[in-house]
């Protein structure tokens, strides 16, 4: 009875020592904190402020936030801030929307088919690496100095970003499921519709993010050329007569648009890769 009564007892301090077990499985997933971005944001703007007032920062070199907010308010009070936004905008949507059509087709196509590995592949390599900027006096010659050559600069900038993407996504797809569909006699178009379109998902919006911020970079630098409405003809205009106040606020203009586009993109990829979680 002794040898029983310590085992018991062994027994009931075993069980109060036990503790649950953490879970250890969360993938190195990323939790939300939502306030960390506008704290830092509000951090930096009011450092930036306080060094301007103060006269730690030249108001020359640099203006104070309030006085490119001041701008801001200028313009739109005088309604130019949606002339020059439309413009810009249309611009940047239709240039980036058919770039980026375009280029997740060809992406898919080399992805999928040697013939067109074989023959756009090198040809991609070879155009990728060229300065889009610098073409665009030839897209001037061909489309004329108005909208076409600056559309034009745009999708051809987002062309190839997207491409390389996309057909970098097809190759990761996990070939081990596309067998397993094809023992389970599913069709080629099945395949791709179920198996290699969602795999290589996370890699085009990845592509997507890449070619919006170059397309943006290129918006700015062709309506810097013979555009009368446009963020960057109003980046240029403030610039020459330097109006720095109406520069940061251009700039600004340009930040909020590529924060309201990576939010987009961030949405779609919750909806379309929510198989991931």
């Amino acid at each position: 009875m002794s040898d029983q009564t310590a085992t018991t007892a062994i027994n009931a301090n075993a069980q109060k020592d036990l503790r649950p077990v953490p879970f250890r499985g969360g993938g190195f997933r990323h939790r939300k904190l939502g306030p960390v971005a506008p704290i830092v944001f509000l951090a930096i703007l009011l450092v930036w402020e306080l060094g301007s007032r103060s006269g730690f920062i030249s108001q020359i070199a640099l203006p104070a936030p309030s006085a490119a907010l001041a701008a801001l308010g200028d313009l739109i009070s005088t309604g130019m801030l949606w002339k020059h936004l439309g413009a810009s905008l249309y611009r940047l949507l239709v240039g980036w929307a058919f770039g980026s059509l375009l280029g997740i087709a060809v992406g898919l196509l080399i992805g999928l088919f040697s013939l067109a590995r074989a023959g756009l592949l090198p040809l991609v390599s070879a155009l990728f690496p060229i300065p889009k900027i610098a073409l665009l006096p030839l897209f001037i010659i061909w489309f004329g100095i108005g909208e076409g050559s600056k559309v034009a600069t745009i999708l051809f900038g987002t062309f190839f970003p997207t491409v390389i993407a996309t057909y970098g996504g097809v190759d990761n797809v996990d070939r081990n499921l596309i067998r397993m569909g094809q023992s389970f006699g599913m069709s080629w178009l099945s395949i791709v519709r179920k198996i290699i379109i969602p795999g290589a998902m996370p890699a085009i919006l990845s592509g997507a993010r890449i070619s919006a911020s170059i397309a943006i970079v290129l918006l700015v630098a062709a309506e810097m050329i013979g555009a009368e409405f446009g963020i960057g003809a109003y980046i240029l205009m403030a610039g020459a007569l330097f109006a720095l106040d109406q520069l940061i606020a251009g700039v600004a203009i340009l930040s909020i648009l590529g924060l309201s586009i990576a939010w987009l993109i961030g949405k779609a990829e919750q909806r379309l890769l929510a198989w991931r979680n």
